[in-house]
């Protein structure tokens, strides 16, 4: 066969938009506490008393992080994968020895079966002793061939592959293309039918873990025929097989040690029992995948947050300025006092949301993609402030303080590290985005069609009436709920009070809901475009679910006898900064710059303001803006390189 020339697909917005509708999942068949929370309706039932692991789990669990912590303090150096750029070879042993590579695998394909939780507290733990080894065991287990498989694999296929994922080999997956990222109606690369196989011809970009991979998982077009639909389809490959080439290992500002590429596929055989799942599912068992895969990157998050307030409570209780430790000026206490915060909202969101994922009786997509966009901004503010606290020696490189005598502090490392986060596995843009689809499901199901301009009048008269039936009885809930009454969540109040704060939570849940149902009345189909709007308003009900999440968390730990009071004090504190952040959001709603911005943004477009642009020089080097993805064979060294 000869390879398919190259041609992006070409589509229109709403062509796309349709394309990431379809592969949404479209059914709540189970509660979930943030969906309710943006109608305007605090379950807090659907979240307390805090759900806990059974007790087999959590020996389990407990007896792994205690292995996996001595082999991170004694076997991973983070000052040499830093200086070398890549994880030594024998840490991946170590790690496949241990049984890392299979945290999430079931114990009959040998692997630990690991919950979710202590999943990802084994992330946490490896990513504070470097965060490029969390990437490649998370990239592996969260979003590379076991998580697809163990949803949507058929037992031929999780027989034939998670055994060698649980031990041996190292997977990657392979979604993003030059041109394409979070927009994949334009995907290009191309699975093409024949015989038994599919050929595939393509190139993809950032392929994490894609330079060491044993096993791909690939998304690929499937064309469209009298007999099949086509679509984006999903396929498990050998990386090793003939016409794949990896043709360059990436560099990037952070995350030194990651092994993330560039892949062309050259008329790859795949046989077509290595299909997951049916043509045209791929983009939904990609999406599903994320839906607990996205808890990995805040698990670290929490990680680094942890390690941030260690740095900041040794480093400030012995930096004197003007006579006493820089930790009692409340300059800088204030920055110690949010690290603290933050990271205890952080892991009660994380270890929470986890604890739902295991006992899979909720739907935590929302809870999930909340963690990631939350965990991933407030880390790198956690991150940004150490250095403020450590000053010029935040700034300087762990090596350069060692070489001077100083203890070697990687801080500035970790705020180049945790800024990919805001970026992988869906941008804060694009969560904002994903995540306010699913706050307004409720609405678009029932008013959708009233803003269709392809439905016709009959469609819009009968969603009129369907709409008509939901807010009669939904709208009068939003005026008064328990958020009103003095007495409401007593329970939590034990030395420092928590109760306002989730009354707070409940009038504000109630106050959110109604905002968006008075934006959707006043913009109804220009609603998609009001990015700002929609973006503040995911930011609101993510500050929300961690108020919610840290008194729960403090709760618990105050039933368990295990730091209750000092729990119920931090979460105090959460609750007290979050809520000022709230308000402001709340402001910001309809106090914003976002009509003068889009002038701005039309005017530095059309060259308006290129005069502004003078006097500078531009240390940029030629080349085009995105690189050539033409399907055909490489011309280029594969730079594959498996470990071991």
């Amino acid at each position: 066969m000869s390879a398919p020339t190259a041609k992006k697909p070409t589509v229109t917005e709403r062509e796309a938009r349709q394309v990431a509708e379809a592969a949404r999942e479209q059914d709540w068949r189970k509660p979930s506490f943030a969906k309710e929370l943006f109608l305007g309706r605090f379950r807090l039932d659907l979240i307390h008393p805090h759900p806990l692991p059974a007790d087999e789990d959590v020996q389990r669990g407990e007896e792994f992080l205690a292995r996996l912590h001595e082999f991170c303090e004694t076997k991973i150096d983070s000052a040499l994968i830093e200086r070398e750029a890549r994880i030594p070879d024998e840490v991946i042993a170590g790690l496949k020895e241990l049984g890392a590579l299979g945290m999430k695998i079931d114990t009959r394909y040998g692997g630990l079966g690991l919950t979710q939780v202590y999943y990802n507290r084994a992330l946490s733990l490896v990513g504070s002793a470097n965060p490029a080894v969390g990437a490649l065991l998370s990239a592996h287990q969260s979003i590379g061939v076991p998580q697809p498989l163990k949803i949507f694999g058929t037992q031929e296929q999780k027989d034939a592959f998670l055994p060698r994922c649980a031990r041996t080999d190292i997977s990657a997956f392979l979604l993003t293309e030059p041109d394409v990222g979070s927009d994949p109606a334009r995907l290009a690369t191309t699975a093409v039918p024949d015989g038994d196989d599919y050929v595939l011809d393509g190139v993809k970009l950032w392929t994490t873990n894609g330079v060491v991979a044993d096993l791909l998982v690939v998304m690929a077009r499937v064309p469209k025929t009298e007999n099949s639909k086509g679509g984006i389809t999903a396929f498990v490959v050998e990386a090793d097989s003939p016409g794949i080439t990896v043709e360059n290992r990436n560099a990037f500002m952070g995350l030194r040690g990651i092994e993330n590429g560039v892949t062309r596929f050259h008329q790859v055989r795949v046989p077509a029992a290595n299909r997951i799942g049916a043509e045209g599912a791929g983009l939904k068992i990609a999406l599903t995948t994320l839906n607990t895969g996205r808890l990995s990157l805040p698990a670290m998050c929490v990680g680094a947050g942890k390690w941030c307030l260690k740095i900041a409570r040794e480093w400030s209780s012995v930096r004197e300025q003007w006579g006493k430790p820089v930790a009692l000026h409340e300059a800088v206490g204030s920055k110690i006092s949010f690290i603290a915060a933050t990271t205890f909202a952080l892991e009660a969101v994380v270890d929470l949301s986890s604890q739902m994922a295991d006992e899979n009786r909720n739907d935590i997509r929302i809870e999930a993609a909340l963690a990631k966009l939350y965990g991933s901004e407030m880390a790198c503010l956690m991150a940004d402030e150490l250095v403020q606290i450590r000053g010029g020696r935040g700034f300087e490189t762990a090596e350069s303080l060692a070489a001077r005598g100083e203890r070697a502090v990687p801080a500035e490392q970790l705020l180049r590290d945790l800024r990919i986060n805001r970026i992988f596995e869906g941008s804060t843009e694009i969560m904002h985005l994903l995540i306010a689809r699913e706050a307004v499901d409720a609405h678009l199901s029932v008013a959708g069609d009233l803003i269709d301009p392809d439905k016709s009048l009959q469609d819009k008269a009968k969603a009129g009436a369907n709409a008509g039936v939901f807010y009669a009885r939904w709208l009068p809930k939003l005026v008064a709920g328990p958020g009103q009454l003095p007495t409401s969540y007593g329970d939590f109040k034990h030395g420092v009070d928590l109760a306002p704060h989730l009354r707070y939570v409940e009038r504000h849940a109630r106050k959110l809901a109604r905002s968006t149902f008075y934006a959707m009345s006043r913009w109804q189909g220009r609603m998609e475009t009001k990015q700002g709007f929609l973006g503040r308003v995911v930011d609101i009900g993510a500050e929300l679910f961690a108020m919610s999440a840290a008194c729960v968390r403090a709760e618990l730990l105050r039933r368990q006898g295990d730091h209750g009071r000092e729990a119920y004090l931090l979460a105090d504190a959460f609750c007290r900064q979050s809520r000022i952040r709230v308000d402001e959001l709340f402001t910001r709603l309809w106090s914003n710059t976002d009509d003068l911005d889009r002038k701005v943004v039309k005017g530095v477009l059309g060259g308006s303001f290129a005069w502004l642009e003078q006097g500078i020089v531009d240390p940029s080097g030629e080349g085009p803006w995105i690189a050539d993805a033409t399907p055909g064979p490489s011309e280029r060294e594969n730079a594959r390189r498996p470990f071991g």
